[in-house]
């Protein structure tokens, strides 16, 4: 086999490989031939389905186009209520080529970001409009599947311009901005330190009533046991000299003895005392007394 055989079973096998192209699972495929779209005998697009397929080597072009559903999560973007109030609202679309010629030529030649960026401005606009006559309340209380349902409703038509079908519109959060979120903290904090205070002032005001009763109870009850102890010293008083007296009455002269017996022991319990006295005085009667009559 000499050079040029070879070179031309080369040039075919190029020419043959150029000339198919394979179709992904999952995607579609448009040809444009001499910078136009390929088309049918009713002059509607020719959109490749998965698989292999032939084109004209070197001068069709082949674009691929994702035929799977894909989701656009854009950052999250600021509303106002029909109360005038901001919201912060982070949502997400579910979304699908429908029409593959239409989109190719309506996103700048199949371009999957200026596609995502019309839809999120047509998305915007339609929860701007829903979000504009609710109020805060209405959206968070339970009108939230409402409004994405007429979200989805109000850009459908819109989307199917460009050849895309909305599957799904979906309301993740609702935020309020960063500075009146401060607001509404710094406010409730202020009120639950309100109630705090009043608690706390109350609480006070309850122990020193506790306090007070406990104290004017303690009182009461130290007086009533002076009061009762008092009564019984007088009542032990009485009942002693109750028995001197009966003691006396029996034998005054040995009851005097006794009583000065006493006097003497408690006179000299040191013999370190000294007791001066006169010669005839009566403390030592019994000690100067041969008997005891």
């Amino acid at each position: 086999m000499n050079v040029r055989t070879l070179v031309i079973l080369f040039v075919a096998a190029v020419v043959a490989l150029s000339s198919l192209f394979v179709v992904e699972e999952g995607e579609r495929a448009i040809v444009k031939r001499f910078g136009k779209i390929n088309k049918d005998a009713e002059d509607k697009t020719v959109v490749y389905a998965p698989g292999l397929h032939f084109k004209v080597p070197f001068i069709d072009q082949v674009s691929s186009l994702n035929a799977r559903i894909l989701t656009l999560d854009a950052p999250a973007d600021r509303f106002v209520t029909s109360e005038q109030k901001d919201v912060i609202v982070d949502s997400f679309v579910k979304w699908r080529i429908i029409d593959f010629g239409r989109y190719y030529l309506a996103t700048q030649q199949g371009n999957q970001l200026f596609a995502e960026s019309l839809l999120q401005s047509k998305i915007n606009n339609a929860l701007r409009a829903e979000f504009g006559s609710r109020t805060i309340k209405e959206i968070v209380s339970g009108s939230r599947d409402e409004l994405q349902r007429e979200a989805l409703d109000a850009t459908a038509k819109d989307a199917a311009e460009i050849g895309v079908a909305l599957v799904d519109v979906r309301v993740k959060q609702i935020n309020l901005p960063p500075e009146v979120s401060e607001f509404i903290y710094n406010r409730m904090r202020a009120e639950r330190e309100a109630v705090a205070r009043k608690h706390r002032s109350e609480g006070q005001e309850q122990a020193e009533i506790i306090r007070a009763g406990a104290d004017a109870k303690v009182t009461l009850t130290l007086a009533e046991a002076e009061r009762q102890s008092r009564a019984l010293r007088g009542q032990g008083d009485a009942q002693a000299a109750k028995i001197y007296a009966d003691s006396y009455g029996q034998n005054p002269e040995f009851y005097s003895l006794l009583r000065s017996l006493d006097a003497y022991r408690a006179s000299f319990t040191s013999k370190e005392d000294v007791l001066v006295v006169s010669p005839d005085s009566e403390f030592f009667q019994y000690m100067k007394s041969n008997a005891v009559n």
